[in-house]
């Protein structure tokens, strides 16, 4: 699997500027209903769900939000980069400004793991993180995402 698989260009947001972890998971969660034809009242649960866990702070500033949800066939994807960093109790405890909300299916098999591993492996990626941090604009965020 490759994040061209789960990010379309209208998906990548530059400059988001949210107060905190809640409101940005709740802002992703609406842009992702939007975009799947769901409720956000179905995705925002299972992100928080997700986050009762563990943070989904990777580290480096980077979070990677994601749920497993029935509703959906396929792994999908939005990229962030805020304006500000917020904090969202990362494992390193340092503010986030790179996120990548990833929705998977439930009912897949191996699927799921591999696309949240391919997009693990792009965002902890020295140059492609500091290619999307360097993006003037959206379309910038997203080519910078799919460079190899």
């Amino acid at each position: 699997m490759t994040v061209d698989q789960i990010l379309v260009p209208a998906d990548a947001l530059v400059g988001l500027r949210m107060a905190s972890k809640g409101a940005l998971l709740e802002e992703l969660a609406r842009r992702a209903a939007g975009a799947l034809g769901l409720s956000a009242g179905a995705i925002y649960p299972a992100l928080i769900r997700r986050e009762t866990l563990g943070s989904t702070g990777i580290g480096d500033g980077i979070a990677l939000p994601h749920a497993r949800l029935d509703a959906i066939t396929r792994p999908y994807g939005i990229l962030a980069r805020l304006r500000e960093p917020i904090d969202f109790e990362a494992v390193d405890d340092r503010p986030v400004d790179l996120v990548f909300l990833l929705l998977l299916p439930t009912a897949a098999e191996g699927e799921p793991l591999n696309a949240l591993a391919c997009v693990a492996r792009r965002l902890r990626d020295p140059e492609a993180a500091a290619a999307m941090r360097a993006a003037r604009d959206a379309a910038a965020l997203y080519e910078a995402a799919m460079r190899r």
